[in-house]
């Protein structure tokens, strides 16, 4: 089974946390705020859920989507002010919260930071994205040869092992520089 990662966010979260949206600015005049969302889970996002921002725990009051985009009313913000001191930050839940993959699946947080090796156990770097294609995923892992390009799938990943922060992968034809 290839590799997959579930769609979250990659920010900067607090230790113990994971990023499911990220404020981008005040909506209207009670507080709501207009979120692009880090997880393609709505219900992470969803009127009733708990979030972290800011280190404080706010529940979502209201929540409405619009072209990809959420629109959240939290509990203790009632002001375009109180909205504007969240441009920018992180919304974010305990990994705790997170229900449990099927093998072979994983949290892009789980994903980003890992060492790479090849077979032969060569040091190829570090993932440092995941991005999200048609097909499948592909870890951007930059190293010692610069930027490479790894498709999640069975072919090349062989190897992942969340605990020790490490991946083996069998390059493809053409995927190392040089």
């Amino acid at each position: 089974m290839s590799p997959k990662t579930s769609h979250r966010g990659q920010g900067q979260a607090e230790q113990g946390h994971v990023a499911v949206g990220r404020v981008l600015a005040p909506r209207g005049l009670d507080g709501e705020v207009k979120v692009a969302p880090l997880t393609n889970r709505e219900e992470l996002l969803a009127a009733g859920q708990e979030v972290w921002v800011l280190d404080t725990r706010r529940r979502i009051e209201g929540a409405r989507w619009l072209k990809g985009q959420a629109y959240l009313k939290l509990s203790g913000i009632d002001s375009t002010e109180a909205a504007e001191t969240l441009r920018g930050q992180l919304l974010s839940l305990p990994e705790a919260l997170l229900e449990p993959l099927p093998e072979g699946h994983f949290y892009r947080f789980q994903i980003v930071g890992m060492q790479v090796y090849d077979g032969g156990g060569r040091h190829l770097g570090e993932v440092r994205e995941v991005l999200a294609t048609g097909g499948n995923d592909v870890y951007v892992v930059q190293g010692p040869q610069g930027e490479i390009l790894v498709p999640a799938i069975d072919d090349v990943v062989k190897e992942v092992d969340v605990g020790a922060g490490r991946m083996v992968v069998e390059p493809m034809e053409g995927m190392l520089p040089g």
